[in-house]
């Protein structure tokens, strides 16, 4: 065992591998998977999800590491303000009874504050104005 993992290591070295882009894909992969299956077996998107298996594959074992560092970092233009967008969203929803989230009028920061009904000055921890909020319910 130990010497076939001596070859897969040989095997990909100078290859690039796995990033966040892959992952990606392979959740692309699995929604593909279902809408097919719902919709009995379609065949262009029998066609997209070979292209998206293919597409990874190629991706895994590429030699040109340049080109898809770049490919991984436009994704990441797109993906990560989604994720951050989305953690925010999770939160809010999960501390709803506990605390507010209110946005800095100058700086647009998104600040927790403990729930406290009435009318607050709160000072912004970034951008250091104090400003008026108010809490209902």
């Amino acid at each position: 065992m130990a010497n076939f993992k001596d070859k897969l290591v040989r095997f990909m070295n100078g290859r690039y591998g796995i990033d966040e882009l892959y992952f990606g894909l392979i959740v692309l992969y699995i929604v593909l998977f279902f809408v097919n299956y719902a919709l009995q077996r379609v065949f262009i998107i029998d066609l997209l999800m070979w292209a998206v298996l293919i597409f990874m594959i190629y991706r895994i074992f590429s030699r040109n590491v340049q080109a898809r560092t770049g490919e991984n970092e436009k994704f990441l233009k797109i993906w990560n303000p989604i994720r951050t967008t989305s953690k925010l969203t999770i939160r809010r929803i999960k501390e709803s009874k506990t605390h507010r989230f209110r946005k800095c009028p100058h700086c647009s920061t998104m600040l927790r504050l403990p729930r406290k009904t009435g009318k607050h000055t709160v000072e912004c921890p970034s951008c250091h104005h104090d400003f008026e909020v108010r809490i209902r319910l």
